[in-house]
């Protein structure tokens, strides 16, 4: 059995958030501050899995055609688990395709849920969503 250790607020590093272009060169700045963020917080192993799905997430934004801004964020919700985060203004709902085919899209879903063991989701919010992803280590970071 797994126990979940929380982090007190106190302990907690605070998010890194950034506020991002509808474009999808800003996966590569989203990548850099997730790296950063993970390297700074001692789970390198978490690193590639996160820049895929930061990258998943932010071109999905990227593509709902609103014109503002969006909202990526990395927050470190337990001792072992990071929460990868995008907010935008589209209401639309992702879909996840687990049999894309031969589709050119659908499978980037997929892939974050592998990934993250299922452990992402989307809330709808007034003016828009927050996709999140989930990432845990198995090791022991004190």
């Amino acid at each position: 059995m797994t126990t979940t250790t929380e982090l007190a607020p106190a302990e907690a590093p605070p998010a890194v958030v950034a506020h991002l272009p509808y474009d999808l060169r800003s996966a590569g700045s989203a990548r850099r501050m997730v790296r950063q963020a993970l390297t700074e917080w001692r789970i390198p192993e978490l690193v590639e899995d996160a820049v895929l799905i930061t990258t998943e997430l932010v071109s999905n934004a990227a593509k709902t055609g609103c014109k503002r801004h969006m909202t990526v964020s990395i927050t470190r919700i337990t001792q072992q688990t990071v929460r990868i985060s995008v907010r935008d203004g589209s209401r639309a709902l992702p879909c996840l395709i687990l049999d894309a085919g031969k589709s050119e899209g659908g499978r980037g879903l997929a892939l974050v849920h592998r990934l993250t063991g299922g452990q992402w989701g989307a809330q709808l919010e007034p003016l828009g969503k927050i996709v999140h992803a989930d990432l845990r280590t198995h090791r022991k970071i004190s």
